[in-house]
């Protein structure tokens, strides 16, 4: 992909709306771009990684055989009345009335729409367990938006749902999402903790946060310095330095983002909107319903407010939106162009996604640029191709090393 028909609008200096570094980095380098208060156009350098996080998601989520499927952003608010959270929900539920004066809710979460989908499907034992889930675009009125992608009014999430017959089917995908959030945000690269946590207005028995750690993050996680011990700050009031409950330890605090959140909803819904079935023994029985989010734009923020320098954007392998930057020093030299051109053919044949920069821009200019975009691996085309050598440099290193053309796809795969 050629960078000049590539939309990457750059800004030289910070914008004033900016509060942490990832939100700072995200408008300079051209991934975002603000509409309105907490809310952001995706630009093309976003919406690739995270479509790769998407893509992450959907790997492991197929590893535990749950089902995609997509709901609609319009509620009608009958449902949200049978649920009991029309009133309740308060002024975050983005809130609109047809031509016909009804009223709909604009989706925040899906526990109504998706409760109401299986209630007439879901009607044996026989059916379940069964396990489905969306990637869609959310809305929530935030009072305060703030940080760019952290807390927004429309955001990107990740809401699955699974229905059981009995509490131990519950427990056993309860603890599948478990582990396939670990994989997933080991995946992304993220530096997380695990959290028991409070389940807040979804509801439910038990729930647990998945924090990215962060000095910018709006909880506080309690945790134990010697054992696995970790829970917000919300369920366990723990002061720094008291006794681990587990008795490992003692307690220290950190400040985390939450990009994910998994909870045993238990019969809230299904009782509520009459969702049952038929078990084993011919009984009548309300659906027993887990849910497990993940905020998947708010995912891209977390990873960038971890991994930038004072140059720009750091972006781990697996979720930038190229593998590889090509600087072409002078495009008016064909000699360069050519071979940025065949270069290019050759790393896609090896299964990697480049961006050249043949723009007609000063070298320090791309360079900076190139530095704040944080690709993973920038290749420098200049005058040494001559001599069979080009100049290759990883994004999170300061040297530059000195590669041999001919040996240049196994240094890099080195690397990946």
């Amino acid at each position: 992909m050629k960078q000049s028909k590539f939309f990457i609008p750059t800004l030289k200096d910070s914008p004033k709306e900016a509060e942490c570094q990832s939100h700072i980095y995200m408008l300079r380098a051209g991934y975002i771009k603000q509409i309105a208060a907490g809310i952001y156009t995706y630009l093309p350098l976003a919406l690739r990684s995270i479509k790769k996080i998407e893509q992450i998601i959907r790997a492991e989520l197929a590893k535990i055989e749950a089902a995609e499927l997509l709901m609609p952003s319009l509620q009608p608010s009958e449902l949200w009345q049978e649920s009991g959270r029309w009133q309740k929900y308060g002024d975050t539920l983005m809130r609109m009335k047809d031509r016909h004066d009804r009223d709909f809710a604009i989706g925040p979460t899906h526990e109504e729409v998706i409760t109401y989908i299986v209630r007439d499907v879901l009607n044996s034992y026989k059916k379940l367990p069964v396990t489905l889930y969306q990637i869609q675009t959310k809305f929530r009125d935030e009072l305060r938006p703030r940080f760019g992608l952290m807390r927004g009014r429309e955001f990107i999430m990740k809401d699955a749902y699974s229905f059981h017959a009995d509490t131990d089917s519950l427990d056993e995908t309860y603890q599948e999402f478990n582990q396939a959030y670990n994989n997933i945000f080991t995946r992304c690269g993220l530096k997380f903790r695990a959290v028991k946590a409070d389940s807040g207005n979804i509801g439910g028995s038990e729930s647990c946060e998945f924090m990215a750690l962060t000095d910018i993050g709006e909880d506080t996680i309690v945790y134990a310095n010697n054992s696995d011990f970790a829970a917000n700050l919300e369920v366990y009031n723990l002061p720094i330095g008291a006794k681990s409950p587990d008795g490992n330890g003692t307690i220290m605090h950190a400040k985390g983002i939450e990009v994910g959140h998994i909870f045993k909803l238990g019969t809230v819904y299904s009782e509520a909107m009459k969702a049952q079935f038929t078990d084993e023994t011919g009984v009548r029985q309300d659906l027993i319903m887990g849910c497990y989010g993940i905020g998947v734009s708010r995912v891209l923020m977390a990873v960038i407010e971890q991994n930038h320098d004072e140059f720009g954007i750091m972006m781990p392998k697996t979720i930038a939106p190229f593998d590889i930057h090509i600087i072409v020093i002078d495009p008016k030299a064909d000699n360069q162009v050519k071979f940025a051109s065949e270069l290019e053919n050759t790393l896609i044949k090896a299964q990697y996604e480049v961006l050249i920069d043949d723009r007609i821009e000063r070298p320090g200019v791309k360079f900076s640029e190139a530095d704040l975009i944080g690709l993973p691996i920038r290749i420098t085309i200049g005058k040494n191709i001559e001599k069979g050598v080009i100049e290759v440099k990883f994004r999170n290193e300061l040297v530059k090393h000195e590669v041999e053309i001919a040996k240049l796809i196994n240094f890099i795969k080195e690397y990946y």
